[in-house]
């Protein structure tokens, strides 16, 4: 027995569960639906129409995963999600170091999400464009900005996350609109533009649109403030991705209508193109969506980026400060470290220019992301592989998607991944809280 226990933070029962289904959905909407939607279509269409098997295959795949987390899910309220059953299934030092990477993905990727934001604002603040320092400046009052709502309170950053999920959406779904009653089929480009055979054609479409489901897992990680988390988690999760999915489907079979396959190849702003048949208002519509896409976006991540550190303190794998709560339910000093981490990366790599510091962050957050959700699958098929077989084939099924997606992903990002990951080893036998047995 320790002697630590009431040192250690609950979160199993913390004092209000400030999270409903809406929070939930709108955290795996809003974070999957970031900047990437907006230029999917310009990546798909050297493709041709052959584009859309990628989207089936990942639409596929990501709904496997969505089935299997939703399963993890209901068997624990714990908070951490992929990190709580990497913990269960392969021990201490699996699920730390799911944790760490995981975690750094978030930091990571604040700066990220932070560049794709101020990238948009330079439609409406030209000046921008050639300020690297302004660019930066914008992008840490954005970070701080959100930050400093996650801080206040779990409720205020769920409150936040569901309004600008549903702004989010508007505009997409006018293209969407758009499409349905002004498109042309004659605008639809060739089946196979490329020449390329079926088979490496579907990898390579895949392998563009899989990163546009990374975030599905997000209703997972808060589940120790979701309300009746072990149904409104699993229902959230799967909602949630197929929600996305159609929307990703939708959007650009839309602009392919509207915009003709020879302009859509060298299009730097396809939406834009698209929505020019609302009027002049149209592309400036689209840019403001964009903005407010990306900012919910962060402010998910953001809300997480504290959640995480919390659910492995609790799990004492990290020192107990970081599960301590503020006044709002907020676990301040993992939120205060993740901010800082966030903001130090994007002012190191902003000497880069904006597209080569996103370019180079999102190399280092995107495997990160992949890989708890392939230990994941590993947890749930090690659990049913006796008891349920068709939940062990369903697992199976969705680990052999998450492992397609981090091969795929290439070897320099493999090695990046591999180096950040393991650089949690000292880290975990140097921070983990030192167990005294009573005697």
């Amino acid at each position: 027995m320790t002697t630590n226990e009431t040192d250690q933070p609950s979160l199993e029962k913390p004092t209000h569960k400030a999270i409903g289904f809406w929070g939930c959905w709108a955290l795996v909407v809003g974070i999957m639906i970031g900047s990437g939607i907006f230029m999917l279509p310009v990546v798909l269409a050297p493709y041709g129409m052959l584009g859309f098997t990628g989207w089936v295959v990942t639409a596929g795949g990501s709904i496997l995963l969505a089935l299997v987390l939703g399963r993890l899910a209901h068997r624990t309220t714990r908070s951490g999600g992929p990190v709580a059953y990497a913990h269960d299934a392969f021990g201490d030092l699996v699920g730390f170091l799911v944790a760490w990477g995981y975690w750094a993905s978030y930091w990571i990727g604040m700066p990220v999400i932070a560049i794709a934001f101020v990238g948009y604002l330079t439609v409406f603040v030209p000046a921008l464009d050639n300020a690297p320092i302004a660019q930066a400046g914008c992008a840490l009052a954005l970070i701080w900005g959100l930050g400093l709502i996650s801080l206040h309170g779990i409720r205020d950053a769920s409150i936040v996350q569901l309004l600008m999920t549903v702004l989010k959406l508007i505009p997409i779904f006018l293209i969407i609109g758009v499409g349905l009653f002004t498109g042309d089929i004659a605008n639809l480009p060739e089946a196979n533009p490329s020449g390329g055979s079926f088979f490496p054609v579907l990898a390579a479409t895949a392998l563009l649109t899989m990163w546009a489901f990374a975030g599905l897992e997000s209703a997972t990680v808060p589940a120790g403030d979701v309300r009746d988390a072990a149904n409104t988690v699993p229902k959230a999760t799967v909602i949630g991705t197929i929600t996305v999915a159609l929307i990703y489907i939708a959007a650009t079979a839309s602009v392919m209508l509207v915009v003709p396959a020879a302009e859509l190849i060298d299009s730097t702003s396809p939406f834009s193109d698209a929505a020019r048949a609302l009027g002049s208002w149209g592309p400036g519509l689209i840019a403001a969506g964009a903005m407010i896409s990306t900012a919910g976006a962060l402010n998910g991540v953001i809300l997480l980026s504290g959640q995480l550190p919390m659910a492995v303190a609790f799990d004492r794998l990290a020192p107990a400060i970081l599960g301590h709560r503020n006044k709002g339910g907020a676990p301040q000093v993992s939120l205060l470290i993740s901010l800082t981490l966030g903001s130090i990366l994007l002012v190191a790599n902003y000497s880069r220019g904006l597209v080569e510091a996103f370019t180079f962050l999102l190399m280092m957050s995107t495997v990160c992301l992949l890989l708890p959700l392939l230990v994941s699958a590993l947890a749930e098929l090690r659990h049913s592989w006796r008891s349920a077989r068709s939940w062990a084939i369903i697992a199976l099924a969705a680990g052999a998607y998450s492992a397609f997606a981090v091969l795929g992903s290439g070897l320099e990002v493999l090695a990046w991944g591999g180096v950040l990951i393991l650089a949690g080893l000292p880290a975990y036998y140097l921070g983990k809280p030192k167990q005294v047995v009573e005697a």
